[in-house]
């Protein structure tokens, strides 16, 4: 799955900075590698699956991230 760098918004409403994809050097899981734009910005990986499935919570149910920019 191709994930595109730039700025996604969390289902929360959160922001974040996408860079792309990342690979576990031992087990090959694909990663995507982003940052907060609140808070410390610090840096995260989420396992893409994760990362582009859907959520079903609190009445929303849609994309856990979109791309917004």
């Amino acid at each position: 799955m191709e994930i595109e760098p730039g700025i996604y918004e969390h289902f929360k409403g959160q922001r974040y900075e996408v860079f792309g994809i990342a690979r576990h050097s031992e087990t090959e899981e694909v990663f995507v590698s982003y940052r907060k734009l609140y808070d410390d910005y610090s840096y995260w990986v989420r396992p893409v699956d994760m990362f582009t499935g859907d959520v079903e919570r609190d009445g929303y149910s849609g994309p856990r991230f979109r791309r917004i920019a």
